[in-house]
């Protein structure tokens, strides 16, 4: 096989990764799979160099799909699932992080300053709007996800425990 039809079909595999549903490390197995061991794929032998651009690619959909949620545009969007799974998904990139040996570093930093950013927007149009909160977690849920994150507490806006399920406005 030539060098440049490797890289191609590589590259394929790439764009199928990035554009992968919820779990891009399912794609990812089914992607070495066929590069590797299905009868109908190419039968590659693949190189650590490969094998890191395509762990790279389900971790760029891994990441792109944490913050998604943290997003206050796609809170009316049919792709919005909530601060909650945005949780949910950090923990399942941790472990895929975990299982192929890599880590994300700086994203901790990242995912925070969407919380807190998605929160200060989410008090405005609440306050402002009269908008139904989104947020579908816990105020214990949002805690636990600062202090996973390493953020500062401090930075969470006030008013936020309003926004989160089973509050009340007191």
């Amino acid at each position: 096989m030539k060098p440049d039809e490797r890289e191609s079909i590589i590259q394929d595999e790439v764009i199928i990764l990035k554009n992968s549903g919820e779990i891009p490390e399912i794609t990812l197995h089914s992607s070495l799979h066929f590069l590797e061991e299905d009868e109908e794929g190419p039968g590659l032998s693949l190189h650590e160099k490969e094998l890191d651009i395509l762990y790279e690619a389900a971790l760029e959909r891994a990441r792109e799909i944490v913050l998604r949620d943290l997003i206050p545009e796609n809170r009316d969007k049919n792709i919005y699932r909530g601060v909650s799974r945005s949780i949910v998904n950090w923990h399942r990139l941790q472990d895929f992080c975990s299982r192929i040996n890599r880590e994300c570093p700086g994203f901790e930093e990242t995912v925070f300053e969407s919380l807190i950013s998605f929160l200060h927007r989410e008090v405005e149009d609440v306050e402002t709007s009269g908008r139904n909160s989104s947020v579908n977690c816990s105020a214990g849920d949002i805690l636990t996800f600062v202090r996973v994150l390493n953020g500062d507490e401090k930075s969470l806006p006030a008013g936020w425990k309003f926004l989160c399920t089973n509050q009340e406005r007191g």
